[in-house]
């Protein structure tokens, strides 16, 4: 009777979250209020059910983009899938996204689960999902604030994963790859990685005083080639041709992991080029290299969360942009971080904005990169963007964006969709 009060209570705050554009996280908060242990009750029906496969997808960066890809093979293979798409990796985003299908009894009716979860609080969530396959995407440097050092994040993905028979790790990241190293003599473990010379140098790893020599597994997946959007994988040794939601190198290893992560789910029932049109039907996922119409023309939202995703998106860029908004506000709370950025993609940026928009005019500053407004508050500033920009060469316009700003920005310009809907 609880579960069905608390399902219902959920739904109705779902409706009305939407409606303001609200975030997604609310409705499960409530559902949580009531109902503590309802991730882990509508698990236990979905595992008792019949052998449905779980499997988790963490790390640093990448998540939001590899659940969405994984959770798109598999359906192209016929399977009906739950998942917290897009950015809901905490309880109560699991239990939002349960909102839309379980029955008020508490039951889902699915072929596989594939969950994104947030490298701290995945830890609690893995006893109450217990995954049957972990897909480990790398550990960079992120939320100083909240996490103080690489280190403790590896532990943290250790015991996610821990409770999987099955390990998929980022052989490319020299952390994950040690993690795989060390699951090695228990579990399945299966890597997938990047060629060198298309592997990005710099700053997108963060050794935490791991052995970065690789060793000597085969990678079921590998990255060969990346140009734009356009990216070459190896699977098993063949060449996959796929179009990729958005540029980059680290959209592409996001690929292969989610296709080393589907064809150990699917078994022999994968069949790669199936796979491979399913990533390249996708679009960019919510805020992630999407593209909105804003002022009569197309705007690009680059959402950047630390250090190595601003570097990546960065060095994806094709051209210059032309007509460039830039917002930070607290949600990145010490933006420090930026002087290790290679900024050299820039020439100009047309509107500085967000609570940390000063922050950033001095970094901008350092570099000799020209500015035109600084302006925290972000309706004006935005407003002043749409007036002072008409691109012409590029015929897009260009938002560079924390997560709080994109959520923002998106509702600023009438997207009322709660995320991953």
């Amino acid at each position: 009777m609880l579960v069905a009060l608390a399902v219902l209570l959920g739904r109705f705050v779902r409706v009305v979250t939407r409606m303001r554009g609200g975030g997604s996280a609310l409705p499960g908060w409530v559902v949580l209020k009531l109902v503590p242990d309802f991730v882990a009750r509508v698990m236990t029906r979905i595992q008792s059910d019949h052998a449905v496969p779980v499997a988790v997808v963490t790390g640093s960066n990448g998540k939001s983009t590899t659940t969405s890809m994984a959770v798109a093979i598999l359906e192209a293979h016929g399977k009906r899938v739950f998942s917290n798409p897009s950015g809901g990796n905490l309880p109560q985003g699991i239990a939002s996204a349960m909102l839309t299908d379980v029955t008020l009894g508490g039951t889902l009716s699915v072929d596989a689960v594939v969950l994104e979860l947030d490298e701290a609080y995945g830890v609690q969530l893995a006893d109450a999902v217990r995954p049957s396959h972990a897909l480990l995407l790398n550990i960079q440097v992120d939320q100083l604030n909240r996490f103080f050092e690489p280190e403790r994040v590896v532990e943290m993905v250790r015991r996610i994963a821990e409770p999987a028979h099955t390990v998929i790790v980022n052989d490319s990241d020299a952390n994950t790859r040690s993690l795989g190293n060390q699951f090695a003599p228990t579990h399945d473990v299966v890597g997938f990685d990047v060629v060198d010379r298309v592997a990005p140098d710099g700053v997108y790893g963060a050794n935490a005083g791991n052995d970065a020599a690789k060793d000597a597994r085969t990678p079921l997946v590998s990255v060969t080639a990346v140009d734009g959007v356009n990216t070459t994988l190896a699977y098993a040794g063949e060449p996959l041709a796929v179009r990729l939601p958005s540029p980059g190198v680290h959209y592409a290893v996001d690929a292969a992991g989610a296709l080393a992560l589907g064809a150990r789910l699917l078994g022999d029932e994968f069949d790669s080029s199936v796979a491979a049109s399913a990533i390249s039907d996708m679009k960019p996922v919510y805020g992630r290299g999407e593209t909105v119409e804003a002022f009569g023309s197309p705007l690009t939202i680059v959402m950047m969360k630390n250090h190595p995703s601003l570097q990546a998106n960065l060095d994806a860029l094709s051209e210059t942009p032309e007509s460039l908004y830039l917002a930070v506000d607290d949600g990145t709370p010490d933006p420090s971080w930026i002087y290790d950025i290679d900024l050299s993609r820039l020439d100009h940026v047309d509107v500085v904005s967000g609570s940390k928009a000063w922050q950033w005019e001095t970094r901008l500053a350092y570099a000799e990169i020209p500015t035109g407004v600084v302006e925290q508050d972000a309706r004006t500033a935005f407003e002043a963007f749409g007036t002072n920009t008409s691109p012409k060469r590029q015929k897009h316009r260009t938002a560079i964006v924390n997560y709080e700003q994109m959520m923002d920005l998106r509702r600023e310009l009438g997207y009322m969709e709660i995320e991953g809907e």
